[in-house]
């Protein structure tokens, strides 16, 4: 009677050497191998073999079927022998054109302190759901000292292994994405701090005079990003049309002793906004300042374009209008407010005048009204009680009621 492991091995002999075929066998150290032909080298004319490993005979056997039915129907692909490093070495160095210095130095860091200690050493091929979600789970909690990240955290981290491991799915080192798989804690939306007219009114009150009076009252008003609003250049303001052209953001770069540098905006979308006239006086009103700094400033001056200068004519540090804004809501009641909080306060406000969604999404440049509508929409929904006030007052007046 022939045993179940020489019955295999027969049974698999009969195509070795052709393309698909393979054997079993047990090694000296217990475990089972099966060793599978892809076929002939061209250049030795001798058989391309490799194997596959497992603990029991049905266990390599199951694989070997499986891998020998890839090779049969075209679809099979040779095992990743690189690991999560080596992997993350290769994708932030050769696959970020196009993103942003400031998003590539971002991937770099959140790899460096999140991804590669807890995946670094698995080899790429093998990293599976299961593995990376016990590291979500675990940097959601506090251990070793190590406060927990919040959801917005998690799900930045995630975003940077999804796209590591979606390029190695279109360069078919694996089969399919891992992160697909896992489940991301629930991001609790932050509320959102806009200034009361109140509040505006001393915010303003307290700018008069002040060095940044012209840029935060403009930011206030139009409700640019900060980054677009240091970045605004004298050649995108048209004062005939009354328009601003939003092309550029002035960024810091975040790497040790950054530079600043210029970049495309959010969203890498330009637009063109109409503010109200009074924002295009005080810009009249800051390019006549700038003259007078020019002037005083002599040959030290720099001729940056920019609408919103130091005495040098170089641009404004982000520390700088920083510093400024913070010590003078400190003087309100409002030590935590910032700068993006007139951005929301100018939001608020045109939604209160009755502006579509679609025209604010538009002036605020977000990427979809339906973000718009995620942001502010507590806010229409007390318009529409109002609304619904007026209407009810409208009813009684032609009633008679």
């Amino acid at each position: 009677m022939i045993s179940e492991e020489k019955e295999e091995t027969l049974a698999t002999r009969k195509t070795k050497g052709a393309k698909g075929g393979g054997t079993i066998r047990q090694r000296p150290d217990g475990r089972w191998e099966a060793r599978y032909t892809l076929g002939i080298n061209p250049g030795t004319g001798k058989q391309i073999q490799k194997s596959v490993y497992g603990k029991t005979q049905k266990e390599v056997r199951q694989k070997l079927t499986a891998i020998t039915a890839e090779i049969d129907n075209g679809s099979y692909q040779e095992p990743c022998k690189m690991t999560v490093n080596e992997w993350l070495d290769i994708w932030l160095a050769d696959y970020q054109i196009g993103v942003k210095d400031s998003t590539a130095y971002l991937y770099e860091r959140q790899a460096k302190l999140y991804l590669r200690p807890a995946l670094g050493n698995i080899p790429l091929e093998s990293l599976k759901a299961h593995t990376i979600q016990h590291l979500y789970n675990s940097l959601s909690q506090e251990h070793d000292g190590q406060p927990a990240l919040n959801a917005k955290t998690i799900k930045n981290i995630h975003g940077v292994l999804h796209k590591a491991l979606q390029q190695a799915v279109l360069l078919n080192y694996i089969r399919y994405n891992p992160t697909t798989a896992c489940v991301l804690p629930k991001i609790i939306k932050k509320e959102i701090h806009p200034l009361t007219d109140q509040q505006a009114v001393q915010l303003l009150n307290l700018l008069k005079g002040s060095r940044y009076e012209i840029p935060l009252t403009v930011d206030l008003f139009t409700g640019l990003r900060e980054g677009e609003l240091l970045g605004l250049m004298w050649d995108c303001v048209d004062f005939e049309k009354g328009t601003l052209l939003i092309n550029k953001q002035l960024r810091r770069s975040q790497r040790k002793g950054g530079t600043y540098y210029f970049s495309p905006p959010k969203n890498n979308k330009s637009r063109t906004i109409t503010p109200a006239p009074y924002v295009m006086k005080l810009l009249q009103t800051q390019k006549v300042q700038q003259a007078t700094q020019r002037l005083l400033a002599g040959p030290a001056w720099e001729d940056s374009g920019l609408v919103f200068t130091n005495e040098f004519g170089r641009y404004v540090s982000y520390r700088a209008i920083f510093d400024s804004f913070k010590r003078i809501v400190k003087r309100i009641g409002l030590p935590d407010a910032r700068i993006h909080d007139l951005r929301h306060t100018y939001a608020v406000n045109c939604i209160r005048a009755g502006d579509d969604i679609k025209t604010v999404q538009s002036n605020l440049g977000h990427a979809t009204a339906a973000f718009t509508l995620d942001v502010y929409g507590h806010f229409t929904d007390d318009m529409r009680s109002v609304s619904a006030q007026r209407m009810e007052g409208f009813i009684t007046n032609v009633l008679n009621l």
